[in-house]
């Protein structure tokens, strides 16, 4: 079996569903530690993270702060907030945290497409 060049994982939970939330975002951070080339797509409840200041809100115990883990993703992959998700809200791109990228649904299914990618969703 080969290893998966690229790791997509969608996550659409946010604080209505933290530990759901809080395990993309870990997950996302290994594997961006680990070498992995990662694209985290924010969806749902999820898209609020791309807002400075409301990954810091979220608390879950005994799981790593959200801040750190989305620098630690934007410091090695790339974090993406959906199109329709960000236009539900009134987020535009000048809105969100540095390095992150505001694309709909044709990019992501480019990306979850493309040859040794393994997609998540959570």
């Amino acid at each position: 079996m080969n290893p998966a060049k690229k790791l997509v994982i969608k996550v659409t939970a946010g604080a209505d569903a933290p530990e759901r939330c809080s395990q993309a975002f870990t997950v996302a951070a290994v594997a961006v530690a680990s070498g992995v080339e990662v694209s985290l797509w924010l969806t749902g409840e999820s898209a609020w993270f791309a807002l400075p200041g409301r990954a810091a809100e979220f608390e879950l115990p005994h799981s790593a702060p959200l801040p750190d883990l989305m620098e630690s993703i934007l410091a090695g992959g790339g974090i993406t907030l959906c199109t329709q998700c960000a236009a539900r809200r009134d987020i535009a791109q000048k809105d969100v945290l540095d390095g992150v990228r505001i694309a709909g649904a044709q990019v992501f299914v480019s990306e979850i497409m493309a040859d040794g990618v393994q997609a998540l969703v959570y």
